[in-house]
């Protein structure tokens, strides 16, 4: 692998994470237009972003095998045809079952192309640098999700209609679609399982990652998801400043992820991630249990800065369990996240419909105790440091 494909796998990642950044995120902005283009109540527009979820998941399950059988590039190349495919279908049909499927192919380009971009990190970087690369291209989710409510806001300010937002998302696949062009991928599975022959067992470390993972995510979007809820009922704020605590979130995370970027290298993940995990629940709770409105700004972006690193080194440390990176141990650790994008709405939803958005909120705060004690637990098993892991860089 010479170091100009190392580089252009590299970028073809960060567009991945930004990618799927985008499609997620956006959503809550276009919503209420295309639920006024379908003629529509939102509560009932929001469930067929359902199928967007859906087929991230579907995509991230299935690529653990995939990834085997059939070439990176060529993966690359077909979820450009789809990408084009769906975003002609949302523009040109007026039919909900049309604008269903296009949401779940959007979903299975994006979880595709985010389980390649993690593999290729995974496999192109060693130890602690892996670790900080990892961080450094989950940046570019926050980063899309920063940017693209922005054109969003822009482009629906214009009149122009709701789809023309997926066309622009689209042209980050167009970006990665050339790159993927330009370099060499890494020979995967038969031809590489030549070299490796002996089976790694995974260990129970992977275990307590992959709960951590499935509970973090599934944490981290029931709160963001309920804030401006609560803000605006229980703490007397109006929208725009209930909005602006999510974006404080988003900002704040995305600063901390690149300076944990670089404060990873010279830590052990292992310490890093139970001690952020313990910081993150401890300033949820008092944004929780605080009455003063003024505190919530500072409180949430502290919140955002320290639990950025958080779910990066999840997947981090469990790639390096294994004295060689796994692809499939990788994808079931974000197999295991995404579990938790698709259950946020079914787990909180009934939780603010009989008791509110308080309780809701407190939910969100158990869960990322228990990532707190998965992260403790880890340490007694964890493998991160007898294959030599941390010895590099």
């Amino acid at each position: 692998m010479t170091n100009r494909d190392r580089i252009g796998l590299t970028w073809i990642s960060f567009f991945s994470y930004a990618l799927t950044g985008a499609v997620v995120i956006v959503t809550g902005m276009v919503l209420e237009n295309i639920a006024d283009y379908f003629h529509l109540p939102v509560a009932q527009m929001s469930n067929t972003f359902t199928f967007l979820n859906a087929g991230i998941l579907v995509a991230v399950f299935l690529n653990a095998w995939l990834m085997e059988i059939v070439p990176l590039r060529r993966q690359l190349i077909f979820g450009f045809v789809l990408m084009v495919l769906s975003v002609l279908g949302l523009m040109t049909s007026h039919s909900l079952s049309v604008f269903s499927l296009c949401m779940f192919v959007l979903g299975v380009v994006s979880g595709i192309t985010m389980s390649i971009g993690t593999f290729l990190i995974t496999h192109l970087y060693e130890g602690r640098q892996r670790g900080s690369r990892l961080l450094f291209t989950d940046s570019f989710f926050s980063m899309a999700g920063t940017i693209f409510p922005i054109i969003a806001a822009a482009l629906l300010a214009r009149s122009l209609p709701w789809y023309w937002v997926y066309a622009c998302i689209g042209v980050i696949y167009l970006v990665i679609f050339v790159l993927a062009l330009c370099f060499e991928f890494p020979v995967l599975g038969k031809k590489a399982a030549m070299q490796n022959v002996e089976k790694e067992k995974w260990g129970i470390g992977v275990l307590f990652l992959s709960i951590a993972a499935l509970c973090y995510i599934l944490g981290q979007l029931g709160f963001i998801g309920w804030v401006p809820l609560y803000a605006t009922k229980s703490m007397g704020m109006d929208l725009t400043q209930a909005g602006a605590l999510v974006g404080n979130f988003w900002t704040a995370y995305m600063i901390g992820m690149w300076a944990f970027s670089a404060i990873l290298r010279f830590f052990d993940p292992q310490r890093i991630v139970t001690l952020l995990a313990l910081l993150a629940t401890a300033l949820m709770y008092w944004f929780i249990s605080s009455s003063d409105a003024s505190m919530l700004k500072w409180i949430m972006m502290s919140l955002g800065f320290f639990s950025s690193a958080i779910y990066t080194t999840i997947i981090t440390l469990g790639s390096l369990q294994t004295k060689v990176s796994s692809p499939k141990l990788v994808n079931f650790i974000l197999t295991c996240g995404t579990v938790g994008t698709m259950l946020t709405f079914v787990v909180t939803g009934p939780i603010v419909d009989k008791h509110g958005a308080h309780a809701a909120l407190f939910t969100a705060n158990m869960l990322y105790a228990v990532v707190f004690v998965m992260c403790l637990l880890l340490g007694f098993v964890s493998k991160h440091k007898l294959h030599g892991h941390m010895s590099s860089h």
